[in-house]
């Protein structure tokens, strides 16, 4: 380790360039991945994605470790194109109802568009380790932001906010049964339109139930802004 006095080991140009080229490579294979699999279905293998790429099918496994490391990336790759359409409605504007119903309208739509993206998310996952790590931190990491918003509306009106994290893990736990026990049903007795006004009305329900509890009551239809400003 270089002491104060003495200067920091130039770096080998040739080395950076070398990771930047294994980071393009790996996005490369994800991407090409994804493609596979909205024309293939969930169940591929990696030589259609080395197929895709254009390159022998030991490349892939260059750039991960083993076949579960590279499904787990997927995961997460698909996953961020969710979140990249999902995220800005759990930051919500408008009424009450019109928050989550847009937030409900969003995921059902990025559904609808992808739908063997989603299956993807849930195939091959029951492992002893106890399912896809990338999948659950997401739910975690929606159930953080819901949270946090709850929390928000219960300390505005006085409230001990130390139910939120159980009532937005509720939400997100009921929302993700309800969708994936839908897309299981292959008669779809309820269209994605009354699907998404059934989430909306329950997720409604679920929420002013438990706040009532608390002695706060509030509006579907005042504005997200005015009851955290309450």
């Amino acid at each position: 380790m270089p002491t104060a006095n003495e200067p920091a080991p130039e770096v080998d140009g040739r080395s950076t360039r070398w990771d930047a080229h294994k980071a393009q490579r790996r996005l490369q294979v994800l991407d090409a991945a994804l493609a596979v699999i909205e024309q293939h279905g969930p169940d591929i293998g990696v030589k259609q994605i080395a197929d895709r790429v254009g390159v022998p099918r030991p490349v892939i496994y260059r750039h991960f470790q083993d076949r579960a490391d590279l499904d787990e990336q997927i995961r997460a790759h698909v996953i961020g194109s969710l979140m990249a359409e999902l995220a800005p409605t759990l930051r919500p504007g408008g009424t009450v109802t019109e928050a989550i119903r847009r937030a409900v309208d969003t995921y059902l739509g990025w559904i609808d568009r992808h739908p063997r993206l989603h299956a993807f998310l849930g195939a091959h996952t029951r492992e002893a380790t106890g399912g896809s790590r990338v999948v659950a931190s997401t739910k975690t990491a929606i159930a953080v932001e819901a949270g946090k918003l709850f929390a928000a509306v219960l300390t505005r009106f006085g409230k001990d906010p130390d139910l939120a994290p159980s009532l937005a893990v509720g939400v997100v736990g009921f929302v993700d049964a309800t969708v994936n026990r839908w897309l299981a049903d292959k008669r779809r007795p309820l269209s994605s339109a009354r699907l998404a006004e059934f989430l909306t009305v329950s997720i409604w329900s679920l929420m002013s139930g438990n706040l009532a509890a608390l002695g706060v009551a509030i509006d579907p239809d005042q504005t997200v802004a005015e009851l955290l400003d309450a």
